[in-house]
C-alpha cells in the first residue's frame, strides 16, 4: 500500500492548500486510522485518512460522468459565460490537478461529458489514435439526404481550413430532420461543420455516448462518478 505525505492528500483531493494542512491536523479534523494526524509531512495510506469522520474524496482520482445542460460553455473562465463547473462540488475545482473535461461541448450542446483530474484518461480519450466512439443526435434545418450517409462513410471529407479529411463516420438518418451520427474524432465544432459542408445547418446537437458512457440515468446539470480500467 503506498504512502503518501498527509499535507500532500488534502490537497490533492481539494480539501485545503498544504500550508494550510498544519491547521487542520491541529484542529484534530484529520484522523489516520483512529488516531490523530501528527503532522502535514506524515506519510500514510490514503485508505487510512478521515477528515471529519469521513474517507478521503477519490484520493486516487476523480472520474465523472456529467450531462451537459444547454446554454454552459465548458471553460474555467467566468468571463465566457455560464460554465459546466458552477454546476459542480465546489471541493472538485480546488483538487490539484483541477478538474478539467475531456474534450469540450458547445454552448448549446447537451450530453455525455467526462469530468477528470486524471491527465491519462484526458490523453487516452482526446488522442486521435484511439478511435473513441462518441455518437450524436443530430437536428437539421430542411429534409436529410440519403446521399450524405456515402459522403461522411467515405471518409475524404474535407473540412474548411484543413487538409486532412475526416474519420469515416457511420450517419443513420432517423427522420426527415434528424439523424444519428457516430464519429471516431473530435475536432472542432465537428458534427456542425460537417453537416455545414453539405449546405445543412444543425439546429440541435445532444451526445448521447461517448465511449462506453451514457447520460441515459441522469437529468441535465447531474453528473455520476465512474469508474475505467
Amino acid at each position: 500500500m503506498p504512502l503518501h505525505r498527509l499535507d500532500q492528500l488534502l490537497s490533492r483531493c481539494g480539501y485545503c492548500s498544504r500550508t494550510e494542512a498544519k491547521q487542520w491536523i491541529r484542529s484534530g479534523r484529520v484522523l489516520v486510522g483512529e488516531t490523530a494526524a501528527e503532522s502535514p509531512s506524515q506519510k500514510v495510506p490514503a485508505e487510512s485518512v478521515r477528515i471529519d469522520g469521513e474517507p478521503l474524496e477519490d484520493p486516487g482520482g476523480l472520474l465523472a460522468v456529467f450531462h451537459k445542460p444547454s446554454g454552459y460553455v465548458c471553460s474555467h473562465d467566468p468571463g465566457d459565460g455560464p460554465t459546466i463547473y458552477e454546476l459542480l462540488p465546489p471541493r472538485w475545482l480546488k483538487r490539484n490537478p483541477t478538474v478539467t473535461s475531456v474534450g469540450r461541448l458547445d454552448k448549446d450542446t447537451t450530453g455525455v461529458l467526462l469530468l477528470t483530474d486524471i491527465g491519462e484518461l484526458v490523453q487516452r480519450w482526446t488522442s486521435p489514435k484511439h478511435k473513441v466512439p462518441k455518437v450524436y443526435q443530430v437536428t437539421v434545418d430542411r429534409e436529410l439526404s440519403p446521399e450524405l450517409i456515402d459522403i461522411f462513410r467515405a471518409g475524404t471529407l474535407v473540412l474548411a481550413g484543413e487538409e486532412a479529411p475526416c474519420a469515416p463516420a457511420q450517419l443513420q438518418i432517423e427522420s426527415a430532420f434528424q439523424a444519428t451520427l457516430e464519429l471516431t474524432e473530435g475536432r472542432y465544432h465537428q458534427v456542425k461543420r460537417m453537416f455545414g459542408s453539405q449546405g445543412f445547418t444543425v439546429t440541435r446537437l445532444h451526445r448521447s455516448r461517448f465511449g462506453e458512457f451514457t447520460v441515459e440515468d441522469l437529468a441535465p446539470g447531474n453528473w455520476r462518478r465512474a469508474t475505467v480500467e
